[in-house]
């Protein structure tokens, strides 16, 4: 059985991941009003990922017997001054979402729950990825100067990448 504490920061750590999957839709339409599918594509393959943590958490919960409260998400913003700039915003998020999963597993250290400390783990691995695939295409956007037919090159690489394992059938989430 999961305290109260540790119920309540997974119940907000949900929270955060589906105002993630919002925030990348929210990228989404960003950048097809750009006409950047490459960019679209691989902000709408984050967002279903993202929404893949949230129920990864809560199916978790349910099969410890917590209780689920889905809390309001709120609006994420509309636009961004350039591609670049979305992407970097992308990162600070990820790097915010690092925080929250590295505090969450503080708590079940804390709280000794060995079982939830062993997800946290998935996530923490998972964040590492996330924090250098964004970073990637960050630096790459910057070194292009962010326009012309460097960044047209960069959305035809973005195109390519595959659904989250999760929704191919893999094991990940």
């Amino acid at each position: 059985m999961l305290s109260k504490k540790l119920q309540d920061a997974l119940n907000r750590q949900i929270n955060e991941e589906y105002y993630s999957s919002y925030l990348y839709t929210a990228m989404v339409a960003y950048m097809a009003d750009l006409n950047l599918d490459g960019c679209a594509h691989w902000m709408k393959m984050q967002a279903e990922e993202e929404h893949q943590h949230a129920l990864k958490i809560f199916d978790y919960m349910v099969e410890r017997g917590a209780r689920v409260e889905l809390l309001e998400v709120k609006a994420p913003p509309k636009d961004w001054d350039s591609p670049l700039d979305a992407f970097k915003a992308a990162l600070e998020h990820e790097k915010y979402m690092t925080k929250n999963i590295n505090a969450l597993a503080d708590l079940a250290i804390e709280e000794k729950d060995h079982a939830t400390n062993n997800l946290m783990q998935w996530y923490v691995t998972e964040q590492v990825e996330e924090e250098a695939n964004v970073d990637d295409i960050v630096k790459k956007m910057e070194m292009i100067g962010g326009t012309g037919h460097g960044l047209f090159m960069i959305d035809r690489e973005l195109k390519t990448r595959p659904a989250p394992a999760i929704l191919t059938g893999g094991d990940g989430a």
